[in-house]
């Protein structure tokens, strides 16, 4: 399955809400900006992937990635 920038976004606003954080509150929680936030949940393309892991973590979201052929040594 593949996911855009804008359907991380809606997970993201989603799980956030869900859980009664405010956006203030989960850029704290996660070390990241208010704005960071902001954009991620509008799904702005450009946001830092590690930014973007760290509050997928933080709301306890979880990406799974799966390489073509599988992984190999």
């Amino acid at each position: 399955m593949v996911l855009t920038p804008q359907q991380i976004g809606k997970s993201v606003r989603y799980t956030r809400k869900k859980m009664g954080v405010t956006q203030k509150d989960l850029a704290l929680t996660s070390g990241t900006g208010l704005r960071f936030v902001i954009d991620l949940e509008k799904g702005k393309p450009t946001c830092q992937i590690g930014k973007v892991l760290i509050v997928l973590q933080t709301l306890g979201i979880v990406l799974a990635l799966q390489a073509p052929g599988g992984l190999k040594e």
